[in-house]
């Protein structure tokens, strides 16, 4: 089993504090933390918690992350999000196109796996197979009333994000905990398998300074976007569409020392022409993954290039992502 230790470090947390004054730090650390509504069932569970975005989170159980990462490929996994802002847009207020925005208290469990449909679907009585990705509906999941079910999820499985009022979260949880289908998992498995989704994580792999473009998530813009250029940066994004752009994020793989953020990324001759921004041990391919930025000449599948890691310079490929296929759920 993994400590929680070595999976903080696993995740490119640095913690600063002297190993003899770590435990003490964390335990103040911990009470200044916002926690979520399930942060007792965390510590029922053997969760071990850390400090992430402000908030106390499980960055894995019992079970060492790898066994949590394959779990939600083979089964599924719940995983809680509920740290993440959740809003309500109203229409347009006056002709001024105003809208109004109103934050939602609620709690976010998110169900991910080949099998979350099937264990959720037995505490609802809508027909799930009519929610495709990226679609929701309103519905009781397993008594509690006013849930919003979503299908979708950030680690290219199938499954959904129930936003859930905060005093039946732990109902639910528990609910759905009952089915042997169901395991816990925390940060360290949604970190793996978001990036074998070659998924983004804001502020490592995109900020307000990367276009949708640079990104690889062109696919963002809608054609009608694309024609009239009504949106915020069009006069930079459009052209790069075209085939204008310095940059690109790709994929990388490698053998030997896994790569990590910041890693520098060289041209075979060794000059330096990106940077690693998200990286990671593959636990389904037993191989090396990471994403980063290099110039676009270099951006193609199979383009051999250098990572710096640990000081030593490493042959790496460019590869396409994901590096493991998604299994979304789309209607026929």
């Amino acid at each position: 089993m993994r400590r929680a230790g070595s999976v903080v470090a696993w995740l490119g947390l640095r913690l600063q504090a002297p190993p003899s004054t770590l435990g003490r730090s964390l335990s103040c650390a911990q009470d200044a933390l916002r926690r979520t509504p399930l942060y007792d069932l965390h510590l029922a569970h053997g969760g071990k918690m850390v400090a992430f975005a402000g908030w106390s989170l499980p960055v894995q159980y019992r079970d060492s992350h790898i066994d949590s990462h394959l779990h939600t490929r083979q089964h599924c996994s719940l995983f809680d999000v509920s740290h993440m802002l959740q809003d309500k847009v109203r229409e347009l207020q006056n002709m001024g196109n105003d809208v109004g925005l109103e934050v939602v208290d609620n709690a976010l469990l998110a169900l991910q796996g080949p099998t979350a449909a099937q264990v959720l679907q037995a505490g609802v009585t809508d027909d799930l197979r009519k929610l495709p990705f990226m679609t929701s509906a309103v519905m009781e999941v397993f008594g509690v009333s006013g849930c919003r079910v979503t299908r979708c999820g950030y680690t290219g499985e199938d499954g959904v994000e129930i936003s859930v009022p905060a005093a039946g979260a732990v109902h639910l949880a528990m609910a759905l905990l009952e089915n042997p289908e169901v395991k816990l998992a925390g940060l360290a498995a949604r970190d793996s398998l978001r990036l074998e989704a070659g998924l983004c994580l804001y502020g490592n792999d995109i900020d307000e300074h990367t276009t949708p473009v640079e990104g690889s998530l062109s696919w963002t813009l809608g054609k009608r976007r694309r024609a009239a250029m009504d949106f915020p940066g069009a006069e930079v994004i459009v052209p790069q569409l075209k085939g204008k752009v310095q940059r690109r994020r790709v994929g990388l793989m490698c053998e030997g020392p896994p790569m990590r953020a910041h890693s520098p990324i060289l041209s075979t001759e060794g000059t330096v022409i990106g940077t690693v921004t998200s990286g990671c041990p593959s636990p389904s391919l037993k191989k090396n993954v990471a994403m980063g930025y290099v110039p676009s000449q270099y951006s193609q599948p199979g383009t051999l290039v250098l990572v710096e890691v640990r000081r030593k310079r490493q042959a790496a490929v460019v590869s396409k992502m994901p590096f493991v296929p998604t299994t979304y759920y789309t209607l026929k």
